[in-house]
């Protein structure tokens, strides 16, 4: 019997359907020799053709566990089949570890972690922080992601450009850990496109509702705007 690939309550990891056919079609192989390779391997008795074809079309993503049975059939790395991870999961499949071994080396109960994994809300103490990036690979925008900072950070960035930008310097390191200087420095470049891009839509436009909804966009990829300020700052 056909099982669905995902459990309603556990979303499918993002999955690159691209990635998988073109690997499937290096190793010489067809949608029936991947699911016969799921069955006989994997313990996956009801993967067919069918749902291996479905997949590569991106109709079906496979499970967690599909997509690292997956992977071992297609000789790669879970990592390799996955879109750009977000979650704290979609990081730790992509780098082809189980919880066990993520809560082990940040020095976490397992129950634990995994209640952390599955709320998306990351509990960890500074110490478990930095080793969670460590074992992951994750880069400062993907911390503040995977660690569920993203939300308060938008909404303080909202906060500094909209009023005084100054005001928010130690707020927002609470959230980034960033040089102070840096930091600074982005926030009012920040505040400074913000008021600059009203200003002159007030300019050109006469306001209303076009420049109430310029801004909002603005307001909406803050976020974006402020990594692409950091980068041009770091190394």
């Amino acid at each position: 019997m056909r099982r669905p690939s995902a459990q309603p309550n556990q979303p499918a990891p993002p999955f690159n359907a691209l990635a998988a056919r073109r690997l499937r079609a290096a190793l010489g192989m067809g949608p029936e020799h991947v699911a016969y390779g799921l069955r006989a391997s994997y313990g996956l008795p009801y993967v067919t053709p069918d749902l291996v074809i479905a997949w590569e079309r991106g109709v079906a993503s496979p499970s967690s566990p599909e997509l690292t049975a997956l992977a071992g059939v297609l000789w790669c790395s879970p990592g390799e089949l996955i879109g750009s991870p977000r979650t704290l999961k979609e990081h730790r499949i992509a780098r082809g570890l189980a919880p066990e071994d993520v809560a082990r080396a940040v020095g976490l109960e397992l129950l634990a972690y995994l209640r952390m994994e599955d709320h998306e809300e990351w509990r960890g103490t500074d110490r478990q922080s930095a080793a969670l990036a460590e074992l992951l690979d994750l880069d400062l925008p993907a911390f503040v992601t995977v660690t569920g900072r993203e939300a308060k950070l938008a909404e303080q960035l909202r906060s500094a450009v909209t009023t005084r930008w100054q005001a928010y310097v130690r707020p927002v390191a609470k959230v980034v850990p960033l040089d102070r200087t840096v930091l600074e420095s982005t926030l009012q470049e920040l505040h400074q496109d913000y008021q600059g891009h009203m200003t002159a839509t007030l300019t050109w436009g006469g306001g209303g509702r076009d420049s109430d909804a310029s801004g909002q966009d603005f307001l909406d990829r803050i976020v974006e705007y402020f990594w692409a300020a950091v980068r041009r700052r770091t190394p």
